[in-house]
């Protein structure tokens, strides 16, 4: 494991002291949750941003693609419980 200094100023040093401490944990060990949580954050973003790409260059490929309001009672029906038949790929290109 190695080692890295981070220079904060410090008020954030503080708040980071008392959020900490709120939680019952060492400053170290916020920061590093902290981190973590930040690094998750943006790979979960940068897989999504990947897929939805691809998903872009798929309906471009194709010109197929889905009309919102057939997705969107899709999935409200699918929170409430029911059962909607899954909306249809439609050609968007005229």
């Amino acid at each position: 494991m190695s080692t890295t200094s981070l220079k904060i100023s410090d008020e954030l040093k503080q708040r980071a002291i008392t959020a900490a401490q709120q939680q019952g944990l060492s400053p170290h060990a916020f920061m590093l949750q902290a981190i973590e949580q930040a690094a998750l954050v943006a790979e979960q973003r940068s897989g999504f941003v990947t897929d939805a790409l691809a998903a872009r260059a798929g309906m471009l490929q194709s010109g197929n693609g889905y009309d919102a309001e057939d997705v969107r009672a899709y999935i409200n029906a699918r929170i409430t419980g029911q059962t909607l038949e899954r909306p249809k790929a439609k050609s968007w290109q005229r």
